[in-house]
């Protein structure tokens, strides 16, 4: 008998989905490519696809395969090029303090919450303000790969407050950010620092890469990703680096979108 995390990536086939609105570009329709059947879209298969530039929402494992466009770039970080810059040495020290705490994906309430004022906050009309807790755990906690759930704790006598979660894959060569949220009114750069976190996790684990989703050029929610080093696109099928791009204001918009 042939299990599914042993079949190859042959088995996987590939399907267009419907346009619909972008939710980055306005006035563009996008498309996606998504792989099936998702019960086999596991173990290798799945770390293969992400080098291949598919990011998981869910149980679905999808890129971007629109049209008459191509504005959607995947981005990866190697670890070992990565060097820190000056605002994000800032933000490294400023939450030292910070207490982490690594879960694998259930329901919290807590979680729920913050993530709701998030959206209402970050993405207010972007039809995520609204996601019910179903729809939230169909985004963010169902997965058939490798998920971890990592909480962030600000430390307090009077009671520790939940400032981020970030939901992340181990790969076989890397960690997939899949999304971040964060307390919304916070200004201490909480989302930059979800990445650098996730690059020493990487790093003590010895895998090479941090996979960040896409990179748009003309939206401004993705203009904080130019700001890392090590950066390399997905241009023609092959990884290529890139060099980083000074970034004025940005923070996270949730990282691994």
């Amino acid at each position: 008998m042939t299990y599914p995390k042993e079949l190859p990536i042959q088995a996987i086939q590939l399907y267009a989905t419907a346009a619909y609105p972008c939710s980055y570009l306005p006035n563009q329709t996008a498309r996606s490519q998504v792989a099936s059947p998702s019960h086999m879209v596991q173990g290798d298969v799945y770390d293969l696809l992400v080098q291949q530039g598919f990011r998981r929402s869910g149980l679905l494992t999808y890129r971007p395969n629109c049209d008459q466009c191509n504005a959607c770039v995947p981005v990866r970080l190697s670890t070992q090029h990565v060097r820190l810059n000056r605002t994000q040495r800032r933000v490294e020290k400023r939450h030292a303090n910070i207490d982490v705490r690594v879960l694998k994906p259930a329901f919290v309430r807590a979680h729920y919450d913050l993530y709701m004022t998030y959206q209402h906050a970050r993405h207010a009309g972007g039809g995520m303000d609204h996601d019910s807790v179903e729809q939230y755990q169909q985004f963010l906690l169902q997965s058939r790969v490798n998920t971890r759930m990592v909480e962030f704790w600000s430390r307090d006598p009077a009671g520790d407050t939940l400032l981020m979660v970030s939901i992340m894959d181990v790969l076989s060569d890397g960690l997939s950010a899949v999304y971040t949220f964060y307390d919304p009114h916070s200004n201490t750069g909480l989302g930059t620092y979800s990445i650098l976190w996730q690059i020493a996790q990487a790093k003590s684990l010895g895998l090479p890469y941090i996979y960040l989703g896409y990179w748009i050029e003309k939206s401004p929610k993705m203009s904080y990703k130019r700001q890392f080093s090590g950066q390399e696109h997905l241009i023609g099928g092959d990884w290529v680096p890139m060099p980083r791009l000074p970034v004025v204001g940005a923070e996270s918009q949730g990282a691994g979108d």
